[in-house]
Order: C-alpha cells, then structure tokens, then sequence
C-alpha cells in the first residue's frame, strides 16, 4: 500500500508540469514547413506575361557553342520576350541564372544528360527551330545564361545579362 500511495503522490505532484511539458515538446519538435518553390520566381526574376513585354531580343545559337548575342542589357522590371533560334545541327538550350546555379545545373547534366527541362526561364532547341521565354527583370546585377547540354557550357556556350536600374 505504502508503494502505491507513493506512486499517486508522485503522479499528482506530476500533474501540473504536463501540460508545461507537452507544450515545449510540441513547440520544440516541430519542423519549420516546407517551401513550395515557384519556378516561376527566381533570384534574377520571375516569368514574365508575353501581352507585356516591351522588348523581343533574338538570341542565336550555334554550334561554335556560341551565343549571338553573348551580352544583354535590360532594365530592372523591363519584360523581355527572348526568341530563341538554334541554327545548329545538335540540340542546344538557352537557360537563364545566376553564374553559380548554372555552373552547378551543368555538373547535374554531365550525370543526367537526358534530363528534360520544362521551367520558364529555359527553353531547350531542337535544331533549326525555335522557342520563346518571356521573363521580367526584377533585379538590378549582372546574371548569365548558358546551354547545360553536357560539354556545351564549359566550351564557353554562355552570355551574360546585364540588368541596370530604371
């Protein structure tokens, strides 16, 4: 009898703390909710609407693994619809980003060189057609873009973006 008066004493004397210590389990367990990412937001802007683009800019690509042009200025909010042409006998693709999302997405192609790219602010080119990425500057830097086809980028297939101030 003496043991189980002392088991009751010790659960009443318990009692109170509970709810205190479920709480900071609650509070401390819990896991920050994860982040939808919006491919159509990213650090050197988000997609922009075709009806309100104020400029088209025709950018080629080749098989000397060159850009045509290989240095873009915009304006910060200027919408740019790119028309991206491949005049070249091999696929190519024109994929805009930071220097270093971009060098780290050719890594990821040298080991996936059949992925498929589907976001928009990439457009991949069969040869001798054409695809369309309309984008809006929201940022003021410097930004590049590059075609990620295995071996295509460190060959020097890249350009840069120059986003100014209004």
């Amino acid at each position: 009898m003496k043991a189980f008066t002392t088991g009751l004493a010790l659960l009443i004397a318990g009692l109170p703390l509970a709810p205190a210590l479920a709480h900071v389990d609650a509070e401390h367990s819990k896991k920050p909710a994860a982040r939808a990412i919006d491919p159509t937001v990213q650090p050197f802007g988000k997609q922009g609407d075709p009806r309100r683009a104020t400029r088209t800019i025709a950018v080629d690509m080749a098989d000397s693994m060159r850009f045509r042009p290989d240095d873009i200025t915009v304006k910060r909010g200027e919408t740019v619809k790119f028309i991206v042409t491949n005049s070249g006998k091999t696929l190519h693709e024109m994929v805009i980003g930071t220097e270093s999302e971009l060098k780290k997405h050719a890594e990821v192609m040298k080991k996936h060189p059949d992925m498929e790219h589907d976001e928009p602010y990439m457009a991949h080119v069969k040869p001798g057609a054409k695809e369309v990425i309309t984008w809006t500057f929201t940022k003021a830097g410097t930004f590049m873009y590059g075609c990620l086809i295995p071996g295509h980028f460190e060959a020097g297939m890249k350009g840069a973006i120059r986003v100014t101030a209004k």
